[in-house]
């Protein structure tokens, strides 16, 4: 199984961070992983984007994917050129809370998720990254929501501590918002995460 995700949003939106955390959780289940982050000279609001490829065997190639499994879209900024790569039939989460304007999905399977309200939920909208993070591991099963707490807890630096609490909620409202759907619309995609 080898799968690619790609990530894209503004900067500010803890794209990059939500990247690191699922390379982390998927080394954690025993897989290989290659990632590739890229962001403008902006701290907040330029472009954000990250690309992970995460595959049961050894990945060889670097993570410059023609065409990705599945995609998490922070924002409608920027957001073209990582829809043109996911293939027909791919997952896509939107961040409908921010999204304006229509969303062409094509052949693709659009799951809305109101990520940055549900992060103001979660107790900051900084936590949006780590919303749709859990959110898009409920509708791909690409690795368990136990493996993102323990990536979370690992890939936040020690000044930033006071935002592991924050951030493990995030993720658990993330996932059990589409927990109900996924049940019953959504059926494990092949390469889905271990039992």
């Amino acid at each position: 199984m080898e799968r690619q995700v790609l990530l894209t949003g503004i900067g500010g939106q803890g794209v990059q961070l939500a990247a690191e955390v699922l390379a982390r959780a998927a080394l954690s289940e025993g897989r290989d992983v290659q990632l590739f982050g890229s962001y403008g000279g902006m701290m907040r609001g330029g472009n954000t984007d990250a690309t992970l490829v995460v595959a049961d065997d050894r990945v060889e190639s670097p993570p410059t994917v023609g065409s990705a499994w599945a995609a998490m879209v922070m924002h409608h900024e920027y957001a073209g050129p990582t829809l043109h790569r996911v293939r027909d039939g791919g997952v896509v989460l939107v961040n409908t809370t921010v999204w304006e304007g229509p969303l062409d999905g094509g052949n693709l399977q659009v799951v809305e998720v109101p990520a940055s309200d549900l992060a103001v939920d979660a107790g900051n909208i900084i936590a949006a990254g780590m919303v749709m993070l859990g959110a898009l591991c409920t509708v791909t099963r690409i690795v368990s929501l136990d493996a993102l707490r323990g990536a979370a807890r690992s890939s936040v630096p020690g000044y930033r501590t006071q935002h592991l609490a924050l951030n493990e909620r995030a993720l658990e409202i993330g996932a059990s918002a589409l927990a109900g759907v996924v049940d019953e619309a959504w059926p494990a995609p092949s390469g889905a995460a271990r039992s």
